[in-house]
């Protein structure tokens, strides 16, 4: 059945992109599809891909079944971005952001109805000619033939089999299947000539619209296919090349598209699209990439040195460098942002709502990188100038690095731009260069931190103290009222930057008490700060250390501070329990114990105190026990201010040592009452549960525990749980009865240990009996050099003491043995022959030489060796001429 659907009063004329994706989406929403708003570049709960790749994503968990989708039959308009060819964005064909139409079955209709609707859409209402449409299918997919057969008519052998005609998961893993992909015949003009030139063929001629794919199975990640339950309908229809082919245009980039962002910038930079190749290359990178930028900023990609957030760092770069070649020398891209936000705001609304922030994102990262980039740009010219006039090919890697240290140059630019030249550049050489500079930050790192004091101190003098909020909770609004670098304030950061920065208020606790500081995130409207750790470097002063990991921030941006909630939980746990333990202690051994410090950790709890001897294990057992009846109580924390004196006149427990403010906070859990600063459990039951894992000495008259919680604790008690499973297993038996059979396997091996040991010394003597009988006589000594295969060097000699015994009257006792990788000698010479001038230690030296070597030792008893097994032989031959020789 024909479909005659309104274009906006334009039949007969070029459609606008505008009309073509209306078109599309009301073509199916005729069919009973469902129309759906584009999902976010940034995927949802998929972490095998960075950005949305194809319009099929958001489809994923429907076609899995892991959700019921808004409806069976879906239709939509995808953002996509893609990553693979940014390199290449600038010839007249490739694309990094682009719009994916696509109708979408779940489990509804399947091949026939999918090519059905798409020749219906291309030769019905888009009135394309059926004679330049040609379908592929994949080689085993015998049912599209079929089909394409039946609904449109082709004669088997036009429809061309392609190998690639398979669409596999946009990540690691995921639905897949066969596909069938649509080309339009652009003419013979754009052909490479070839008899044989057909959909598929490299050349120009042949241009892919439309891939319909039959999702019918999952993909693990060993690569391993397995059906759907049900199958599935995805397509994806390019409305870039949709355009082109409708608009009768040579190149996406001359669609109405893309032609008001190049003729922009044409206009900006005084030149005509079409007139010149290489301005007309840099056009075309800027209208893509500035396209791309102002869809991933209004997604919340913002630039950093990782991820999404490096890849439009990448784009940035690259559209500034091309501006420049353009001749523009001052900002622009904001230019690009409302031209592309007043041609796309209709279909895409969140661009015109976002669009300050999209503009300040932009203007921010390219004011930034236009200083970098000129000079760097200078330098390089200059380099790549003198490489070429001395016939070099290669840019060093301690020359590009130099130009990313010094003038914040990117590898990927540099390398851009040399390969321009015939060029590349020594990625190693540079990584290497990159590595010993981190050495020598490192080296240097305690510089900076009087300089970030000094910087700091000024800071509180001229904002005042910072409000801690986090007795209340993990997250909170603030403002930044100081970033510094390097031991400089500066106004604003911007990613990957480490800098410090300051609050008016925050939840963020700071390293006290014992207790570390917190981590997390403070998000602004451009920018996310990832905190590392928070210090109160000076009283009143509350600093997070960390960096930028995505845009920009500035001093007086207002934003929101979200502590790590698991690593808050876990040090609260472990820092509640610390006072139990203080608590139990004293109760224990007596009100004379004293707590000496401590560290509050998320993985474990440390404290120390004073006590003249260890616990006994009985001590330890009865600890674990009140604690644990404690936390069982759940009794109430509370927490009161109140003057120093009063707060020691109720029984409250002050550290040794520690200075306190005239006001103090006094926090109560049980019978526990202490002075403490720290966060804590609202009550004891939230610990969960308390293990002593190890106690011991740190000094005279001071012990340590160390202790777990909560699920710290939980994963030790599964960790040696297991292990007693696995070694009851091992050991047939029951775990309860695991002690009694290790005692008796204890047993039993040390008998069988009697047993070997008098058995190795039987064998011992019976080696020593045979090569005593061995022995040569060279002119009245008795001498034994051989090999034997002993366990190890304590039985060599042994050994040899037994066969020098047995020479009589007097004897040399030259032994070697292979140990590992060397061979060990054992030289023992009787006191007759010593006094006739033979000596163990000279003889264990000559032996141990020649086996690569050396040895040494007393007259009647040295030792030597070496690591040249194939000269063993040899060295002992060395003996008996040695004794010749120096015999008296």
């Amino acid at each position: 059945m024909s479909v005659d659907l309104d274009l906006g009063g334009r039949k007969g004329s070029p459609y606008t992109s505008t009309e073509i994706r209306a078109c599309f989406l009301d073509y199916f929403a005729s069919k009973g599809h469902l129309k759906v708003p584009s999902s976010s570049l940034i995927p949802r709960n998929d972490p095998t891909v960075l950005l949305t790749t194809a319009g099929m994503q958001q489809m994923i968990p429907y076609f899995l079944g892991r959700e019921t989708p808004p409806a069976l039959r879906l239709t939509s308009a995808q953002k996509c971005f893609r990553t693979t060819d940014i390199d290449k964005v600038g010839n007249e064909r490739t694309l990094t952001f682009f719009e994916m139409l696509g109708n979408f079955s779940v489990g509804d209709y399947f091949k026939r109805e999918a090519i059905a609707y798409a020749w219906e859409f291309l030769t019905r209402v888009l009135k394309l000619p059926g004679e330049r449409l040609y379908p592929t299918v994949h080689p085993e997919d015998d049912e599209a033939p079929k089909y394409w057969s039946e609904v449109a008519g082709f004669p088997d052998e036009v429809i061309v089999r392609l190998e690639d005609n398979w669409w596999g998961p946009p990540g690691a893993s995921g639905p897949c299947g066969p596909d069938s992909e649509i080309y339009y015949d652009r003419g013979v003009e754009h052909g490479c000539g070839r008899a044989d030139c057909k959909p598929g063929c490299e050349c120009e001629r042949y241009l892919e619209i439309w891939n319909l794919v039959f999702m019918q199975f999952y993909q693990d990640l060993d690569g391993r296919r397995t059906p759907l339950a049900k199958k599935n309908i995805d397509t994806g229809l390019g409305l870039e090349r949709l355009s082109m082919v409708l608009q009768g245009k040579e190149s996406v980039f001359d669609t109405d598209i893309f032609r008001g962002i190049i003729d922009r910038f044409a206009e900006l930079a005084h030149t005509t699209y079409g007139y010149n190749p290489k301005n007309d290359t840099s056009l075309r990178v800027i209208a893509d990439h500035g396209r791309a930028l102002v869809f991933l900023a209004a997604d919340g990609v913002l630039p950093s040195n990782e991820g999404r957030g490096y890849i439009f760092r990448r784009l940035l770069r690259r559209a500034v460098r091309h501006g420049k070649l353009l001749g523009l020398d001052g900002p622009f891209l904001s230019e690009a942002a409302d031209t592309v936000i007043n041609l796309m705001k209709d279909h895409y609304v969140e661009l015109a709502l976002q669009r300050d922030r999209i503009v300040d994102i932009l203007s921010f990262e390219e004011k930034k990188f236009n200083s970098t980039l000129s000079a760097g740009l200078y330098l390089l010219n200059d380099l790549i100038e003198d490489l070429q006039q001395h016939g070099q090919h290669v840019i060093a890697g301690e020359d590009a690095f130099k130009l990313y240290d010094t003038h914040g140059f990117p590898l990927e630019l540099t390398q851009e731009v040399a390969a321009e030249h015939g060029l590349s550049v020594d990625v190693p050489g540079f990584e290497q260069a990159m590595q010993r500079q981190q050495e020598r930050s490192r080296a240097t790192a305690t510089f900076t931190q009087g300089q970030d004091e000094q910087a700091l101190a000024e800071l509180l003098r001229r904002v005042g103290p910072t409000e801690f909020t986090g007795y209340e909770g993990i997250t909170g609004s603030g403002r930044v009222v100081g970033l510094v670098v390097d031991g400089v304030e500066v106004e604003n950061i911007s990613a990957p930057q480490k800098a410090l920065l300051v609050l008016d208020a925050t939840p963020f606790y700071a390293e006290s008490g014992g207790q570390i500081g917190d981590q997390g995130d403070i998000s602004g409207p451009m920018g996310v700060f990832k905190v590392q750790d928070t210090r109160r470097p000076l009283k009143g002063l509350i600093v997070h250390y960390g960096y930028i990991s995505e845009g920009h921030m500035r001093v007086g941006d207002s934003v929101q501070a979200s502590v790590t909630a698991q690593r808050r939980e876990d040090t609260i746990r472990n820092h509640s329990a610390t006072h139990l333990l203080h608590k139990a202690l004293r109760d224990l051994l007596g009100p004379q114990t004293e707590q000496r410090g401590s560290l509050v950790e998320p993985e474990r709890l440390r404290f120390d105190f004073t006590s003249p001897r260890p616990l006994t294990p009985s001590e330890l057992a009865q600890l674990d026990e009140q604690i644990n009846r404690w936390i069982r109580a759940d009794f109430p924390v509370h927490t009161t201010i109140m003057p120093l004196e009063e707060a020691l006149t109720t029984g409250a427990m002050a550290l040794f040592g520690e200075k306190y403010e005239d006001s103090v906070r006094v926090v109560s859990m049980g019978s526990s009452t202490e002075l403490c600063g720290g966060t804590h459990c609202s009550a004891t039951g939230q610990i969960g549960i308390y293990i002593t894992i190890q106690e011991t000495s740190i000094a005279a008259g001071i012990r340590r525990i160390e202790a777990l919680t909560g699920r710290a604790a939980e994963a030790y008690l599964r960790r040696r749980s297991a292990t007693v499973d696995a070694l009851a297993a091992r050991l047939q038996t029951q775990p309860e009865m695991l002690e009694s059979r290790v005692e008796q396997l204890v047993q039993d091996l040390a008998a069988a240990r009697r047993s070997i040991a008098q058995f190795q010394r039987e064998a011992v003597r019976a080696t020593a009996e045979r090569l005593a009988q061995q022995a040569q006589n060279i002119e009245g000594a008795l001498v034994v050099a051989t090999s034997v295969d002993v366990p190890d060097e304590k039985v060599l000699r042994e050994l040899g003491d037994m066969v020098r015994a047995k020479l009589s009257p007097a004897g040399v006792v030259v032994l070697a043995s292979t140990f590992g990788d060397r061979v060990g000698v054992q030289v023992n010479v009787d006191a007759a022959l010593t006094r006739r001038g033979l000596h163990a230690g000279k003889i264990a030296n000559v032996v141990g030489q020649r086996l690569g070597g050396k040895g040494g030792g007393r007259p009647e008893s040295a030792q030597g060796g070496g690591k040249n097994k194939a000269e063993l032989g040899a060295a002992l031959n060395l003996v008996a001429g040695f004794v010749r020789e120096n015999l008296l």
